[in-house]
């Protein structure tokens, strides 16, 4: 059995853009529902979603038979919980809040098996194919695909020295805690918030990178793929459905 393929890494690598769907809802249902709908890749949400580890492993196998890849967001930069994702066949990570150059190598070094890096072995777990594929410890790390998240002024002034490490396969925009830093929390539509989150993705690409980003505003959406944003979210799953049923709702009163 050959080591499976990473469409979403490879589409990166080539720069075609990728468009995405956050999911922040638990369950192997869900997510195969969720892979129907024709996204190139849909972000599994474990750092502000209830997803534990059973429930990711369960969606990460509903999804496996469609053309998707799934993205998961561990909690933190913490190297005992990426094992764990990567163990049970995650092999494209979004790593939350890395702040400078030795954050995002030991994100990447939690991924690579010794001597390029620390990652625990186990030899019959799901991402080798409980031990069938040929050498996989050796070629694992070809097809996992380790995205940083920047999240705060001082790391977006650390956007070069990041994206200069090696085994960083692109780097992520986080808004939300970008404008909070900036002491204007939640005001994306602000100039300075939005001009900083264009400034960043730019920079990100200049530096030869790919570059991704979530967001709700369809005007702020624009402007980053205009920007150079490879991997683009343009919703949020609780968001869309929570618009359409108090759409529906509206329609209907009482």
């Amino acid at each position: 059995m050959d080591l499976p393929k990473n469409r979403f890494k490879a589409a990166l690598a080539e720069g075609r853009q990728q468009i995405g769907l956050w999911c922040s809802i638990p369950g192997g249902g869900y997510a195969e529902m969720l892979a129907t709908c024709g996204y190139d890749w849909i972000l599994i949400d474990c750092e502000h979603a209830p997803i534990d580890l059973g429930a990711v492993q369960s969606m990460l196998q509903a999804m496996a038979p469609y053309p998707v890849q799934p993205v998961v967001r561990p909690g933190w930069n913490d190297p005992v919980e990426i094992k764990r994702l990567l163990d049970i066949g995650a092999q494209s990570l979004l790593i939350p809040y890395v702040e400078n150059a030795e954050e995002a190598a030991r994100a990447v070094a939690a991924t690579r098996y010794a001597p390029a890096g620390f990652r625990g072995v186990a030899g019959l777990a799901r991402a080798s194919r409980y031990g069938s594929v040929p050498d996989y410890l050796n070629r694992a790390a070809q097809e996992i695909c380790v995205l940083v998240q920047i999240e705060s002024l001082d790391a977006v002034e650390r956007i070069e020295e990041i994206a200069a490490v090696e085994g960083v396969d692109g780097i992520f925009v986080g808004p939300a805690d970008l404008s909070a830093t900036m002491g204007r929390p939640g005001q994306l539509s602000h100039p300075e918030v939005r001009a900083k989150i264009i400034e960043a993705i730019k920079r990100i690409r200049a530096a030869g990178k790919p570059a991704g980003i979530v967001t709700l505003d369809e005007t702020l959406l624009e402007e980053s793929v205009a920007a150079g944003t490879n991997f683009t979210a343009v919703g949020i799953d609780i968001a869309v459905m929570l618009k359409a049923l108090r759409d529906l709702r509206a329609r209907w009163p009482s």
